[in-house]
């Protein structure tokens, strides 16, 4: 078999081009923020408003709102549950 038409690629070529370069958060609220994303599954148009939820309070007051959230918000859409008890505590 032919070395340059066998259809394989090297393996190092592989590897180079599977590799996107991912920038980690500027500021440690926009990682919270993230987390909370993750975690309550917030579709991508409310991804602003935890952004500024996070940017706008402390970190414990979020962490709170995310803890109450998973404890007391067991079934539904639990990202909905995360904003009414955000909006009540302040």
């Amino acid at each position: 078999m032919n070395k340059n038409n066998s259809g394989f690629e090297p393996l190092g070529l592989i590897f180079k081009a599977q590799r996107p370069i991912k920038k980690p958060p500027k500021y440690e609220w926009q990682d919270l923020a993230l987390r909370v994303i993750n975690e309550l599954s917030i579709p991508n148009f409310k991804r602003n408003s935890v952004f500024k939820i996070c940017k706008d309070n402390d970190k414990e007051f979020v962490e709170r709102c995310l803890n109450d959230t998973k404890e007391l918000c067991k079934t539904g859409e639990t990202w909905k549950y995360f904003f009414k008890v955000a909006a009540q505590s302040k």
